[in-house]
């Protein structure tokens, strides 16, 4: 009898572990402060705020160590410091973690002086942000793979483009005059450059299938040597119009994190000109 194999077993025990860790930590902080509340006061000057505020900072700036940490892989893999996945796993949860210990230390009010409403308002933004990229990494890749048949480097989609460009071009010379008016007016100013749609963001597939309808209007009155050379054209621009969607998908990744990456740094100064104020004033 063949034996049923660990790893899906393993692989959900990691996916899980942050999860478990997270809840166990959001519980304990929620008896803490339970028994502050009973206790004492809650002020972001005494010892029980200054408790939340230290831990908060703590975990802001291991979160803020995923950026380091990707930029020096290598020399974290030899000196055992962790897998990607452990990482991303605190950086998530630990950041989620830094919000609730922030109202924590304001005592879930909005705070009065500017420097401090100020990283208590980025400090959502960040965290806020944080969820939407997540979502958009676990989305994006899946429309991607579930509806194109090629995977594009993003970095590489002006290269691609061009090649395809040049390829089209010359077989576009080659083709009889009602080719080559089709290609002229339909299918070079879309070869030009990349192209964002939105469409693409609702149905991947759908935005494809649309604009390659309009070959079939040529495809009827041509001679099966031309049929075949329209035939290639039109690989080229289906070709073109995934890049398109890959290019579309991808360039939102990217302005996710023109929006999260700098403000997170912003945090992290405004953080630490907060403390240099509490430590010496």
């Amino acid at each position: 009898m063949a034996r049923r194999p660990a790893f899906p077993h393993k692989k959900w025990r990691d996916s899980s572990a942050g999860a478990r860790v997270f809840v166990i930590a959001v519980t304990i902080c929620g008896l803490v402060y339970l028994a502050n509340v009973i206790l004492s006061e809650i002020r972001p000057s005494n010892i029980w705020g200054l408790s939340y505020g230290t831990a908060a900072a703590i975990l802001m700036v291991g979160a803020a160590l995923l950026a380091l940490r990707r930029r020096m892989t290598r020399f974290a893999l030899a000196r055992g410091l962790g897998n990607a996945r452990v990482w991303l796993q605190f950086h998530l949860y630990g950041g989620a973690l830094f919000l609730l210990l922030t109202f924590m230390h304001s005592g879930f009010h909005q705070p009065r002086g500017i420097l401090t409403w100020w990283l208590w308002f980025l400090s959502i933004y960040v965290i806020a942000s944080g969820i939407i990229g997540v979502l958009l990494q676990k989305w994006i890749p899946k429309i991607l793979t579930s509806g194109l048949a090629i995977e594009v480097v993003y970095e590489r989609i002006p290269e691609l483009i061009r090649e395809l460009r040049d390829k089209a071009n010359a077989l576009a010379q080659t083709c009889a005059g009602p080719v080559k008016d089709f290609y002229k007016n339909n299918v070079a100013l879309a070869l030009a450059a990349p192209q964002p749609r939105l469409i693409y963001c609702l149905d991947i597939t759908g935005g494809i299938q649309s604009r390659l309808r309009q070959f079939e209007y040529v495809r009827r009155l041509l001679a099966a040597d031309e049929k075949e050379k329209l035939n290639k054209l039109e690989a080229f621009y289906k070709t073109k119009l995934e890049i398109d969607a890959h290019y579309t998908l991808q360039r939102i990744l990217r302005w996710w994190l023109y929006t999260h990456v700098p403000v997170s740094l912003v945090l992290l100064v405004l953080l630490a000109l907060h403390l240099f104020a509490v430590l010496y004033y």
